[in-house]
This record gives C-alpha cells, sequence and structure tokens, in this order.
C-alpha cells in the first residue's frame, strides 16, 4: 500500500490529518497542493478542490473526515474513535462542529484574514476579525468550555479525532496572533495546552511558527 497525502502546510485539515498519520505510524507521501491554485487536473483528486485529499493506490478520497476515519479502519490503533455507540456519535458530533464552525470563524475569520490574505497580497480586514472575536467565537469557546469542565478529553478518558480537530484549529488561531483565554475558557486553555504538548503538534508548530516569521520578514 502506498498513501499520497495532498495539501498545504498551514491548512488546519491537512495537519489534523498528519496528526491522525503519525500517531498511527502510517508512511505517505506529502504533495503539495496550494488550495488559492490548485494544479490542473486535481478535480480528478478531489471534486470541491479542496485539501486534503489522499491516494492510496490510485484511490481517492477527499475530506479529512473521510480519511480520517478511513485511516482508523487499517489501522485501529491507536483508536481514535469510541466502539461505545453514543461516545462514538458524540465525537463525531465534535468533529463536525469544530470542522464546520469552529473552522469559519477561528480559521477562516481570524487566521485567514491575518496571515493568507497578506502572503497573497490582500489586505487584512481587521475590522472583520475584530467582530469574530468579539461576537462570534466567544460562545463557540464558551460551549467547548463546558463540556470539557472535569474532562481532560472532550469525549471519554482518551484522546480522539474531536480532540486532534480542535488542536489543530487552535494551531491556526494561535498563527493568528490569538490564544484561548485563560481566565474566560479554562478547561479548553487547558486542553489546548495537552494537545500542542503531543509530539506531532508540537513539531509542526515549531516548523509553521518559523515559516510564518520568516515570510512575514
Amino acid at each position: 500500500m502506498t498513501m499520497k497525502l495532498y495539501g498545504a502546510a498551514l491548512s488546519p485539515f491537512v495537519r489534523k490529518t498528519r496528526v491522525v498519520l503519525a500517531l498511527k505510524g502510517l508512511e505517505y507521501e506529502a504533495v503539495h497542493v496550494d488550495p488559492n491554485n490548485p494544479p490542473q487536473g486535481y478535480e480528478k483528486i478531489s471534486p470541491m478542490k479542496r485539501i486534503p485529499a489522499l491516494e492510496v493506490d490510485g484511490q481517492y478520497l477527499a475530506d479529512s473526515a473521510a480519511i480520517c476515519a478511513y485511516l482508523e479502519r487499517i489501522q485501529p490503533q491507536p483508536a481514535l474513535y469510541p466502539s461505545e455507540p453514543m461516545a462514538y456519535a458524540r465525537t463525531l458530533w465534535f468533529e463536525r462542529y469544530i470542522d464546520y464552525d469552529i473552522a469559519a470563524n477561528c480559521t477562516f475569520g481570524v487566521f485567514r484574514n491575518r496571515i493568507i490574505m497578506p502572503l497573497i497580497g490582500k489586505t487584512c480586514d481587521e475590522d472583520k476579525v475584530q467582530h469574530y472575536l468579539a461576537e462570534k467565537i466567544p460562545p463557540l469557546l464558551a460551549y467547548l468550555d463546558r463540556e470539557l469542565e472535569g474532562r481532560q478529553y472532550l469525549v471519554g478518558d482518551s484522546l480522539t479525532i474531536a480532540d486532534i480537530a480542535m488542536g489543530s484549529q487552535m494551531v491556526n488561531f494561535r498563527h493568528g496572533g490569538e490564544c484561548v483565554d485563560p481566565q474566560r475558557y479554562p478547561n479548553l486553555a487547558a486542553h489546548t495546552e495537552r494537545m500542542h504538548a503531543l509530539a506531532p503538534f508540537a513539531a509542526t508548530i515549531e516548523k509553521e511558527s518559523a515559516f510564518i516569521e520568516k515570510v512575514r520578514g
């Protein structure tokens, strides 16, 4: 079996997938794809031209949730999806909430404006960023903080894909100059710190932070 992962380093969805691959000890070839300028024919690999996409022996999967679910099936250990039905469903719910709602606000609202827009020669809309920070993001983080009350993980007593998804989005939030306020969201702030201390996260944060500092001058 040979695997190729198509994507870009700063994508939280690509990062989520890479963390899963690392935790499961699976080897793959990384193929860079700029989502703002995908190569000709990329729609044959990812119909919506999004990243990440995974190629396995000539077959393709698009979307990080589908890819990570596939990786769990081919390499069950360490288990990142609970076996108990309700816990499994809650894990899927949190992953969906994070990939759509947290991403739309923390990553696309803050990180994209402050980091990606200048990198592609466009202006950051700081007024929009402040709107996200003041109005959109607080209730999203507050919900997760409540769910983490007295817990180390979002579901059950061990790491799941939900935790990895959240940790990955918070890397982008961090790159965008923000952090989870430990005074307002102590449980979520502690969770983020634990996730980012995991070896796959720590390594990628260091590498990506150095890249961002370099390109920003």
